[in-house]
């Protein structure tokens, strides 16, 4: 029997809304729930993929999991490399591992599915950071200085242990970084034109649990819980949404540049959310709403604002961008198929990495326009 077609709703209101069988366990502590929680799962033999600077965390999950650890790599790094990938998904196999387990942040989970590609096997996730990369079906691979991407449910961690306490101590510049990271992707869920009510829902706490995180982080009060409740609701949105300008060009900027990932979407967001407001005019008010800053201009100011206090570079030459990579990065970001609520041409996207280049005021970006 043929499926009925999707009926609109009176008000217009049309979407698909898609959900993925995953177990996120959340609280203080329960980091020492992971082997248990993988045990669960029928897991037997677990690569542990980590960070440098989360091995004692990554050992003592090892020590955990006894004798179902099958071994561990480290040295994860940003920007994952076609090699690194492939040198991982040869280890996994050589221990006859069932799981990978990723243990840090961005990095370590990007190394992981980057393996699960190749091998087809689950991924488990311990976040450090606030990427928010561990509840997304999306990959990144890096060659000769190009980013590619895609999605691919292989890849989607089906366990993720979320433990604030992990996340004490972690400097509050880099913390502010990483939680703008998860900033954004609120941001782009909100004017993602397949995201549907329950997404954007979603997207508005998150941005409303990092707003509240990041005031705290800049006042020295404990923000590890909200800015993990941010980032783990940011990154649910993610992966449930196309993302627009502003990822596709942290995208172009980290294969192209290597530049450090979570400082650029902190210096990158304000301008692309200026650019976008005129086309975006009902979501970044919302946005805004969710952040407590009146309007879409106020969002920016707010973005600039907590940035300072919490010490992060301002421009992405402070981030070591050459100016010479701008009008490439913007040639390949307008060759690039994404989705965004305004179109934006090569001159345009030129435009915009100028003025962050320099550390421009953003609200001077939404108003310049191109050839198309």
């Amino acid at each position: 029997m043929a499926k009925p077609a999707l009926a609109s709703q009176p008000d217009g209101l049309r979407f698909v809304h898609q959900t993925w069988p995953r177990r996120v366990v959340f609280g203080s502590g329960a980091s020492t729930e992971t082997a248990r929680e993988l045990a669960a799962l029928g897991a037997g033999r677990v690569l542990v993929i980590h960070t440098p600077g989360r091995a004692p965390v990554a050992e003592r999950i090892a020590r955990d999991l006894g004798r179902a650890w099958a071994g561990s790599i480290s040295g994860a790094r940003q920007h994952v490399g076609v090699a690194e990938a492939a040198a991982a998904a040869e280890r996994a196999k050589a221990l006859g591992a069932d799981w990978l387990l990723a243990v840090g942040g961005g990095a370590a989970t990007g190394l992981a599915k980057a393996a699960a590609l190749d091998v087809c096997l689950p991924v488990a996730a311990v976040p450090t950071t606030y990427s928010g990369s561990e509840m997304t079906a999306i990959w990144g691979l890096t060659r000769d200085g190009e980013k590619v991407n895609g999605r691919d449910e292989r890849v989607r961690p089906r366990l993720v242990v979320y433990d604030p306490d992990l996340l004490a101590g972690f400097p509050p510049a880099a913390a502010a970084a990483s939680a703008l990271n998860a900033f954004a992707h609120c941001a782009e869920a909100l004017y993602a034109a397949d995201a549907s009510p329950l997404v954007r829902l979603v997207a508005e706490r998150g941005a409303a649990a990092l707003a509240r995180g990041l005031e705290s982080l800049a006042v020295g009060e404990p923000a590890e819980a909200a800015l993990l409740e941010g980032a783990w609701l940011g990154g649910d949105a993610l992966g449930s949404a196309a993302m627009g300008l502003h990822h596709k060009l942290c995208h172009v900027l980290g294969g192209m540049c290597g530049l450090p990932h979570a400082e650029m979407h902190a210096v990158l967001l304000p301008y692309v959310l200026a650019f976008n407001a005129p086309a975006a005019s009902a979501a970044l008010a919302r946005l805004a709403d969710a952040v407590g800053a009146g309007d879409a201009a106020g969002c920016t100011v707010w973005l600039r604002a907590i940035s300072e206090r919490l010490g992060l570079p301002r421009s992405l030459a402070a981030i070591g961008m050459p100016e010479a990579a701008v009008a490439p990065a913007a040639a390949a970001a307008a060759r690039a198929a994404y989705a965004n609520p305004r179109a934006a041409s090569a001159a345009e996207i030129e435009t915009l990495l100028t003025a962050a280049l320099k550390g421009d005021a953003p609200a001077d970006v939404s108003a310049v326009r191109g050839g198309h």
